[in-house]
């Protein structure tokens, strides 16, 4: 099996960086952005459990998404489109409570700002208040300037996602965004839009390489990459897609570093075998 690899070592890496640095204190936005003047590159995955988000959080990960992927991940829905606020409340609370370094990151679902800043406001401010997060993530560019700009100007970290967007999924469906030169400008636009609202941070997915490469050189804030190539400051995965429990077959952009569907299923065969055959509980399993 393969391992998750330690943080470095001091010896190793920058004591301020933030992956493998020395500080156990929580990230925030201003360690993000002191990362970006550093020309640092960092790593980011999802989380939605206290037990998962603890292994993440102790190896070093510096920032925790708690994403609406979890409709796909953990709840049994086709698409993030169902989630509910009150679903995302209850995990990112679970998260926060497993961790003690990571920023956690919560995704306000969909419905819950898109009818514009105030709603938007309402709904992060539960998250913030109710679940302890340390900033929220919106989906899209020009069309949600204005919910950012309220909650940046409210006191609330927001990161940006823009690119593919799956919340709209019925109406853009699973596909790479920023192809050819309309698609592009307006793919820059929007990186533009988000960055002057005040977003700390902006995903960029299913973008052609070059194109994040360009959007990561034209802003002064960190750019998260997924499936966007090697040029953005930071990468994300959805952590069941990166550690092999999502079934059938990954995303393109996705990498498995081990297989853990293939580890549970074996564990749980050896548990049900041995309970039919009598092999335990043993003696040392029994109390008398």
């Amino acid at each position: 099996m393969t391992q998750l690899p330690a943080a470095p070592t001091q010896s190793t890496a920058d004591p301020k960086a933030l992956y493998g640095g020395t500080s156990t204190r929580r990230v925030t936005v201003h360690d993000i952005a002191r990362a970006k003047a550093r020309g640092e590159k960092w790593p980011m995955l999802t989380a939605y459990d206290a037990m998962t988000a603890s292994v993440f959080d102790e190896a070093g990960i510096p920032v925790l998404l708690v994403g609406d992927s979890m409709g796909n991940c953990h709840l049994g829905y086709d698409t993030t489109v169902p989630v509910t606020l009150d679903e995302m409340a209850m995990l990112s609370a679970a998260v926060v409570r497993g961790t003690s370094r990571a920023m956690i990151v919560a995704d306000l679902t969909f419905g819950s700002y898109q009818e514009g800043p105030v709603q938007a406001l309402r709904s992060a401010t539960r998250l913030v208040k109710e679940a302890g997060v340390g900033a929220v993530k919106l989906e899209g560019g020009e069309r949600s300037h204005e919910q950012i700009r309220m909650l940046v100007e409210a006191g609330i970290p927001v990161m940006a996602h823009i690119g593919l967007t799956p919340q709209s999924v019925n109406a853009m469906g699973y596909r790479v965004q920023g192809r050819g030169e309309e698609a592009a400008q307006q793919l820059l636009r929007d990186a533009k839009a988000v960055q002057d609202a005040g977003a700390f941070a902006v995903v960029l997915e299913a973008v052609p390489a070059e194109l994040a490469a360009e959007v990561t050189g034209m802003l002064q804030i960190p750019t998260v990459g997924i499936g966007a190539g090697a040029g953005t400051d930071a990468q994300v995965l959805v952590w069941t897609d990166a550690f092999g429990l999502t079934p059938g077959k990954a995303p393109r952009f996705s990498k498995k570093y081990t297989d853990l569907r293939a580890i549970m299923t074996a564990a749980t065969k050896e548990f049900a075998d041995e309970v039919v055959g009598g092999a335990f509980p043993a003696e040392e399993h029994t109390f008398h």
